[in-house]
């Protein structure tokens, strides 16, 4: 059955981060009514920091060569361990179990918020492979990090990301939606870029609205004929200069309802927010 998961790790309530994914999440469950949708908001419910036993959990898969995902379990050998696995295999179970997975990621300090990075070290362990499986990050960032701008050697966000993917899943069929100069709402040094980044949000959630248009066509075959849709490692960012009611897991079918953000909150209600 196609399954959506759904991450927002922003850690504002309203943000432009969360907006994009609420609105890609809407298209994708009005073409997909009655599919799988699991959302979890890593904010509200954070994903707790590795331990040694989950160090020990790899160990023995590394050891034992095991790379086959249902047979991860074989590694849960002590009191220790299946306490670190109590921790993992829902969200693990949650990850394999989708063909697209969306994620909420605003740029903070160069990088991802740490309640991303913390979900990520739960769920990836030695030579695991997710090819098969699309990825929409949708982004939002103080500045811009464009090719061509000063900041762009900064970026360790979305190429951060993109190499993770590749190299940890292999996936590489990951789109990026990115508004950026999100500080210029804020900043009163920035006032002179807020149109350009007016024109910044308008214009990713236009894309956002392009690429789930093809949804219907594309998820229908399965996540992989998404990047036959919108191109391996296509990047919807926008082109603009510098400067990102808490959900938790709701299950199959929740409603949008219980999303913060969604699609209705104007551009002018967010503040900074990424």
């Amino acid at each position: 059955m196609t399954h959506l998961l759904h991450l927002d790790s922003s850690a504002r309530s309203r943000s432009f981060s969360r907006t994009l994914t609420a609105l890609c999440a809407e298209a994708w469950r009005a073409a997909h009514p009655g599919a799988a949708y699991t959302y979890r908001d890593l904010v509200a419910g954070p994903v707790p920091p590795i331990g040694e036993a989950w160090t020990e959990i790899c160990d023995h898969l590394l050891t034992h060569q095991i790379t086959d995902i249902p047979r991860y379990a074989e590694a849960v050998t002590t009191p220790a361990r299946r306490a670190a696995w109590a921790t993992v295999e829902p969200l693990l179970a949650e990850l394999v179990s989708a063909d697209v997975v969306l994620i909420g990621a605003p740029m903070y300090n160069y990088s991802i918020p740490a309640a991303l990075k913390a979900w990520i070290d739960q769920v990836t362990f030695p030579r695991m492979d997710l090819t098969g499986r699309a990825f929409v990050v949708a982004s939002a960032r103080g500045g811009s990090y464009q090719p061509g701008t000063p900041k762009e050697p900064f970026d360790h966000q979305e190429r951060y990301l993109r190499d993770f993917f590749a190299g940890h899943y292999g996936v590489t069929d990951v789109t990026f939606v990115t508004t950026e100069l999100t500080n210029a709402r804020v900043d009163p040094v920035l006032d002179d870029l807020r149109e350009r980044q007016d024109a910044s949000h308008r214009a990713a959630v236009a894309r956002v609205e392009a690429l789930t248009t093809r949804f219907g066509g594309a998820v229908a075959g399965g996540a992989a004929s998404l990047g036959s849709q919108t191109g391996d490692g296509t990047s919807l960012s926008t082109q603009a200069g510098d400067g990102a009611s808490p959900g938790t897991q709701t299950g199959h079918g929740a409603s949008l309802a219980s999303l913060p953000g969604g699609a209705a909150i104007p551009s002018a209600a967010l503040g900074g927010g990424a």
